[in-house]
Parts: structure tokens; sequence; C-alpha cells
């Protein structure tokens, strides 16, 4: 609305000030709707805030307990508790033919090993320098200069247990011997070739041990001689066969032999003695057995001894949780967290007229306590806690519940943080060296294959009680905490987490995305304060332009009346 607007030129009045007090209050009910937009938004942020917290605390407790593992391209994979290496310690007696360290299903004893063969791969290497110009190109290199009468052709193919390729190459004076080395080693065959110029000698063997892996050569190269009888083509030994170019050659039994055409040629087991257990073959010289994990050097006899790492084991209990309190003590904090209700948030005019370090205290009292007793957050840590103390259904072992293993919660003091987690050195050591599959067991055992394969939000109460109670207490501690943070995701949405959340569970969003169409119940509440602020503004426009027309209308009114003044002083005026 575009109405002329007269600023007090007729009442002397300074209308543009008068109109902007009033507007400000008027704009006092703006400046509130902000301050309710920014508490949610404070209030989303320590929502996110603490439900990374839980994410960090589970990616990586299981990381320190080796439950994870991330591969080459960054992607975590879970792995068995049966896998995990600082359980058990297992030592060698003669380092120089083994080393070897024991997973968690490791049986503890006294083991007598013999090696009497190592895997080897399949090798071979020129047998003297193979050269007879200039290295540049197969041409110079082999004198195989191409004229009017004579032209060659290097054609091979390799076949393994990967698969096969062959290789040709006809302009000899534009291909180098790396040429061909690259090729070789870019066709994902499962061989690799080498070529050593300082030495002249040329490599290929196959990548991994074992008679599995094998190599079959089929050289086609040949010479084709043109006279005036016609083209002649005359077999060329570039790879295989007598005098080849490249003079490959292998161990045969201690024998140089020089690699034949067509043939398969195999790497060789590792073949030992596991006790009584006689002329066990493996592909490998790293494998396990038994829980005993091997890396073969050498042939001979030698002791394995597998026992508990006490040590080790405490330690990783211990490092959880202290890990663990740590969590109790930020969510505890917040709970608990002092509200101070006459600190709102600061408008833009406010801040402008306070320094940086003022605003920031201003705004560390409005931020507290905005979770204070909180229904989510104590819902969660409820769960979790009680879940640590409840038996686990369904065990082997000697314990079932955490108690038995010296774990207990901190006696209440006033003015503490309640629920953290503490150890009975003593008591827990003895556990875990009495029965350490027994403590596992307490800490990780598996619900039943159906109700750990079945997504919790397609479970009913029954199902979801059954699995918490055969879970183990860590995992039934990850389960109640993941069922935790799904809330809060629902509640304030994943921020800017969601690639570390799907870390956690790869499923921990798919509920969001689904039910909620990824917007948060705080979302929508800024959404709908957003359209307040919207309609706030409109109404304001009116009342501005409101009291401008009243003003307006006043000061027309004004210099009516003293124009009517005037005419009338001029007419007395004239009549003296």
């Amino acid at each position: 609305m575009n109405n002329l607007r007269i600023g007090g030129l007729a009442s002397g009045m300074d209308i543009d000030q008068i109109v902007s007090d009033l507007m400000k209050a008027e704009r006092t009910k703006v400046d509130k709707l902000e301050q309710d937009k920014q508490l949610i938004k404070w209030k989303q942020e320590l929502y996110q805030e603490i439900n990374l917290d839980f994410a960090n605390f589970i990616l990586d407790t299981k990381k320190e307990f080796g439950l994870t593992s991330a591969t080459s391209t960054g992607t975590l994979v879970n792995k068995s508790v049966d896998s995990l290496d600082w359980v058990k310690s297992a030592t060698s007696s003669n380092e120089n033919i083994a080393t070897v360290s024991a997973n968690s299903s490791a049986v503890r004893g006294t083991y007598n090993i013999t090696v009497d063969r190592l895997a080897e791969s399949f090798s071979s290497a020129s047998s003297s320098s193979i050269s007879i110009g200039d290295k540049s190109n197969i041409a110079s290199q082999f004198n195989l200069v191409a004229d009017a009468t004579k032209s060659f052709e290097i054609k091979f193919t390799i076949e393994t247990n990967k698969g096969s390729k062959t290789f040709t190459y006809t302009n000899l004076d534009t291909v180098s011997l790396n040429d061909i080395v690259k090729d070789i080693n870019s066709a994902d065959l499962g061989v690799t070739a080498v070529y050593d110029s300082t030495i002249d000698r040329f490599f290929l063997q196959t990548d991994n041990t074992g008679s599995s892996n094998w190599i079959k050569i089929t050289d086609d190269s040949s010479t084709t001689i043109t006279d005036a009888g016609g083209q002649t083509k005359q077999e060329l030994n570039f790879i295989t066969g007598t005098d080849s170019l490249l003079k490959l050659t292998y161990n045969n039994g201690g024998l140089p032999t020089e690699l034949a055409d067509d043939v398969k040629y195999s790497g060789v087991d590792a073949q030992i003695d596991f006790g009584e257990a006689k002329d066990i073959v493996m592909s490998s010289n790293q494998f396990t057995i038994n829980g005993i994990n091997f890396n073969l050097k050498s042939t001979g006899s030698f002791t394995v001894q597998v026992d508990t790492d006490v040590d080790a084991v405490y330690n990783k209990i211990k490092t959880f949780v202290e890990k663990y309190n740590e969590i109790v003590e930020k969510v505890s904090i917040k709970l608990s967290e002092k509200r101070y209700r006459d600190y709102k948030p600061l408008t833009k005019e406010q801040k402008e007229q306070l320094s940086e370090k003022e605003v920031e205290l201003w705004e560390k009292k409005a931020k507290s306590g905005l979770l204070r007793s909180d229904s989510i957050l104590s819902r969660t840590m409820y769960n979790i806690r009680s879940g640590l103390y409840e038996q686990v259904s369904g065990v082997t072992g000697s314990y079932d519940q955490l108690t038995e293993i010296g774990i207990t919660t901190e006696s209440y003091i006033s003015g503490s943080t309640g629920g953290k987690l503490v150890i009975d050195e003593a008591k827990l050591k003895t556990a875990i060296q009495n029965d350490v599959d027994g403590v596992l067991e307490l800490l990780f055992k598996e619900p039943s294959e159906e109700l750990r394969t079945k997504s919790e939000s397609n479970m009913t109460a029954a199902e979801i009680q059954q699995k918490r109670s055969e879970s183990g207490l860590i995992n039934r501690l990850y389960d109640n905490m993941i069922a935790g943070m799904k809330e809060i995701i629902n509640k304030s949405g994943p921020g800017d987490n969601s690639a570390t959340f799907r870390d956690v569970k790869s499923n921990m969003l798919i509920d969001f995305i689904t039910k909620y169409s990824g917007i948060s119940m705080l979302d929508k509440d800024i959404s709908n304060i957003d359209d307040k602020i919207d309609d706030m503004y409109d109404y304001l426009d009116r009342v501005e332009d409101r009291y401008w027309r009243q003003f307006t209308a006043m000061e027309k009114a004004i210099s009516q009346m003293n124009q009517q003044s005037m005419w009338l002083m001029s007419q007395f005026g004239g009549g003296m």
C-alpha cells in the first residue's frame, strides 16, 4: 500500500519517530516469535550434539573392541567376537619358524607343530641377460627389425585360475618391454610381471601361493618371411620354449628348467602337522587353525602356548566403562542443568549493544537447561542403565549378570552424577582368568538369528523384550542407545551427521525418511513459527499503514484548520 505520507509539516511533530516508536512496541511480538524459534534451534542443536556423542561412543568402542574394521573404501564391516585377537595370547617357541597370535576362540593349552613344507607361488625369471640391443623398444632390444622381407608378431596367451587374455603386438618399434609388463599387470589375471632394466632380467610369477593358483602360457609369436616364393611363417619363441627371448626358467626340484609352452604351472601348498593331526595342507603361509593364527617362515618344529591375556581383556573392558561413564556424565549434566528463564535469546539490536564476550556469556545462560528432565533422554538413559543389570538369558558360561564379574554402579553422593559404573579390578580379573569365554558371552552374546536379523521397527514389544533378554550386556546397551538415537532423530533430525548414523546402523534413518518424510518434529515447529512470523510481518505492515493514515489525516485536518485560521485573520485584518 503506497499512501501519501505527511511527516508533521502542519503539526510540527516528528511523525516518523512517533510511528517508529509505536511500531517498535508492535515488533516485540515478532521478537518473541524469533526468540521462540531460536530456542527451538538451540534445542535441536543440543539434541544433535548428544546424538553424535552416542554415535561416536558406539563406533569408537566397537573399533576399540575390534568388532568392526574398515575396508579400503572406508566401509565399516562388523566382525565376530570369535575373531577378536586381544582375548588370548599365543607364543611361539621358535619365531624363526613361525610367529603366532590367537583369536578369542582359541583353546588354552600347548600345541606341538611341525612345518614340513612352506607354501610358495609359482615364479620364473630370466636365467641371464636378455637384451641384444637398445632397450627403448622390442624391435631394437631383441633385433626384431622389420623390413620388406621380414616382419614379426609377438603374440601370447596367459591363462590362470582367474581367467585368460591374449596379448598381441605387431609394430615392435613402438612397443617396449615395460609396455608389455604394464599390459600383463593390468589384466587382473593374478600374476605379476617385472622387468628390471638394471640387471636386464624379466620376472613372472603368480600373486598368491598354493596349488590352486596356476599359470599356463601359450606362445604364438611368429616371424613372417616374404620372398619370391611368397610368405612363410616361422615360430618365434618370445616368452616360452627353448631359447626364448625372455629366457624364462623356473626351479624344477632344484634344477633350473626353461618355461615350456602350453603347460600348467602351479604354486605349492604348505604342509604341517598340528599335534596328532598330520599332513594338513594350506594354500598360504598365513592361516588359522582352532583360533590360532600362523605366519610360517621356515620348516621345522616348534610349540605354541595359548593362554588368556587377562590384562588385555581387563583393559578393553576398563576403557569401555570409562567411555560409558563419560556419556553418562554428559547426558546427566544436560538433564539436570539449571534453566534461566529470564535469559531470552538476544535480538539483533540487543547484540549490537553488547560485546562479543557479553553475548557469549548471555547465550550460555539462555541455552542452559533446554534439555532439563527431557523425556527422550531420560527414557534412553533409564533403558540403558536398567538393561545393564538385567540377566542375560541362555548363557552357557559362568556369568549372567554384570555384578558377577565385579562391575557395579557407584554409590550415590549428593551433587555427583548418578549411574556411572565402577570396576572391582581384582574381581573382574579373577572372572576373566576363571572363564574368559563366559565374560565375553555375558558382554557380547548374540540373540537368536531371527531376532538378530529382524528390524526392530517391525518387531512387537514382546519380541524386542526377548531380543534384549537374549543379548549380551554391551550389545543390549548398543541396541537401547540406538533406539534412543532414533527417537532423537525423529525429534530433531540428523543434522549433518547422516553418514555417521548410517555407520552405526545402516537402516538408522529408514523410519525417519519413510514415516516422517525426513522432517523432524522440531523442524515442523520452526516451520510453524516461520509462518506466524510471516503473518506477523503482514500484520505489522497493515498497522504501520493504519498509523500513517491516521497521522496523515490529522496533518491534513490541522493544515485545513491553519488555512481557515489564516483566512479569518486576513478578513478581520482587512476590516480595520
